[in-house]
Parts: C-alpha cells; sequence; structure tokens
C-alpha cells in the first residue's frame, strides 16, 4: 500500500506540472504573438535603413562620422541580449556560448588582456558574466519591463557615446534571430564601426545607386548613422524577445507531452502495483480460510 500511495502522489505531481506547463504554454503563445508584431512591422525599415546606410558610406570619408572611423580592436565591447527568465530550453545558453566562442576565436588576446567588455540586455547574461568576472557595464534589466525604441536607445545611446569617446574600439551584437516559433537563428554582427559596403557586388549595387541628398550629405549622414545605430540595437532586441517567447513556447508544449508520457507510464505503473496488492491481499484471505478449515 505504500507503494501505491508513493505512485499515487507522483501521479498527481506530474498532473499538477502538466497543467503548469500547459498555462504557460498559452501565454508565451499568446506574448509570441505581440512580439512577433512587434519584430515582423519593425524589420523591413531596419533592413532597408540598414541597406540604404551600406549604400551611402561608400561614398562617404572615414572621417564624415565618428561611428565610422575604424580602429584597431584594442578595446572591445560585447553586447549580449538574452532574457530575464528562463524555462525557455537553451534559448539563453545559446547566446551566452556564442558570445564565449566569439571572444575566444577573434578577440582571445584583448580578454586576455582584460580589455573585453559586457553590456548585458537581459538578467541570464548580466548574472552569467558578472559570476565570471568580466567587466560588466551597466544594469539594463528593466528594458523588458517597458521595451520600446526609447528605453533601449538610452542603452544604445551610451554604448555610441563610450565608441565615440575611444572607451572601445569596436561594438558586436550577439543576439537571436527570430524566424518562427520553433527556429531561433543565434546572430553575430558589429554595430561599431558602422560597417562598409564590402563585397565587390556590393559596391557595384551602391555605384549605382543615384541618391539625390537634401539638405546635404553631412547633415543627413549626421542624423542616418546615429539613428540607424539604434534602430539595429532595438531591432535586434525585438528579434530576441520574440525568439524568448518562441523558444519558451516550444520547450512547455515538450514539457507537456513529456509529462504526458510519464502520466502514461505512472498510471501503468500504479496499475501494476495495485493488482499485484489486490493478489497479496486475495492471497492472504484463502490462506487464512485455509488455516482456519485445517484447525
Amino acid at each position: 500500500m505504500a507503494n501505491l500511495k508513493e505512485v499515487r502522489n507522483r501521479i498527481a505531481s506530474v498532473n499538477s506540472t502538466q497543467q503548469i506547463t500547459k498555462a504557460m504554454k498559452m501565454v508565451s503563445a499568446a506574448k509570441l504573438k505581440r512580439a512577433t508584431n512587434a519584430i515582423v512591422q519593425l524589420r523591413p525599415y531596419a533592413t532597408k535603413l540598414k541597406e540604404m546606410l551600406a549604400n551611402l558610406s561608400a561614398s562617404l570619408e572615414e572621417g564624415s562620422s565618428p561611428y565610422l572611423q575604424e580602429r584597431e580592436p584594442v578595446r572591445v565591447l560585447i553586447v549580449v541580449v538574452t532574457s530575464n527568465r528562463g524555462l525557455a530550453g537553451a534559448f539563453n545558453a545559446n547566446a551566452i556560448k556564442a558570445t564565449n566562442l566569439l571572444i575566444s576565436e577573434k578577440y582571445a588576446a584583448q580578454h586576455r588582456a582584460g580589455n573585453v567588455s559586457i553590456v548585458a540586455i537581459g538578467k541570464k547574461a548580466q548574472e552569467y558574466y558578472e559570476k565570471r568576472r568580466f567587466n560588466v557595464i551597466g544594469n539594463n534589466n528593466e528594458v523588458y519591463s517597458d521595451l520600446n525604441f526609447t528605453t533601449v536607445s538610452k542603452v544604445t545611446e551610451s554604448i555610441m557615446q563610450g565608441f565615440v569617446n575611444g572607451d572601445y574600439d569596436r561594438v558586436e551584437l550577439v543576439y537571436n534571430h527570430f524566424r518562427n516559433a520553433a527556429v531561433q537563428i543565434l546572430t553575430t554582427e558589429q554595430l561599431l564601426p558602422v560597417p562598409k559596403t564590402e563585397t565587390k557586388e556590393q559596391v557595384k549595387a551602391a555605384s549605382q545607386v543615384d541618391y539625390i541628398l537634401e539638405p546635404s550629405q553631412e547633415a543627413i549622414v549626421e542624423q542616418l548613422i546615429p539613428k540607424n545605430i539604434k534602430i539595429q540595437l532595438y531591432r535586434a532586441v525585438l528579434d530576441s524577445h520574440a525568439s524568448e517567447h518562441g523558444a519558451r513556447m516550444t520547450a512547455m508544449d515538450k514539457a507537456t507531452d513529456n509529462a504526458g508520457e510519464l502520466l502514461r507510464n505512472l498510471k501503468l505503473s500504479y496499475n501494476q502495483a495495485r493488482q499485484a496488492a489486490i493478489t497479496t491481499e486475495l492471497t492472504e484471505i484463502v490462506s487464512g480460510a485455509a488455516a482456519l478449515s485445517n484447525g
């Protein structure tokens, strides 16, 4: 009977867990819808702005904007976008692994010299790198409490000012690019200095674009480049935010399925234990009756 009670308690516990994971999946699905709408609306604008700036930058001199200035990457800042919460499968771990891989493969010398700094957007990255004694700048965990362009722009402005002041020679961005609820693509891209057109095809395309600049190239560059930097980081945060809810919804769906499978196994074990208990009781009753009749 003790075994039956133990199995019964486990069934109740797993059943409760299954109900929780179902509820969390539904909540994540609702949040995913809103997050997906936000990134889908911004993405075309961000992509076109980046493309236009890449074409325009092909004709710009390096000194035309402080954000175009190429320097030897002695001091590096890496912006890591994760979430504040877990229960999203490998979502946060993958972003952190990608960051560590970037450091070990591209900036190992800077890391050994103590010249790699971290800006974490999300509590998971913040805690991870603080525990490992990285130079973590600021605390941006509240970004997700009021996620909008203005909130993220404050983080971006601080990063831009640090680059202009020479605190960092290069700024890299690591985040999860949202494709759909089940697929998030780890992405690493250079934020500062603003990458220029590099491939021959891009250079050729840029040379064929004939922009009419009004009021002037200098005035446009002065406004367009900072705005583009802010938009690109905002896009990355929205991408990561949608990816988080997609990853959590998928994780909760798998957890619900696993709980269902575990429930089926536990119910089978319970029925087997119950049958064994009934058989034992019947055997004892028959043995007792036989003993009394023999007596």
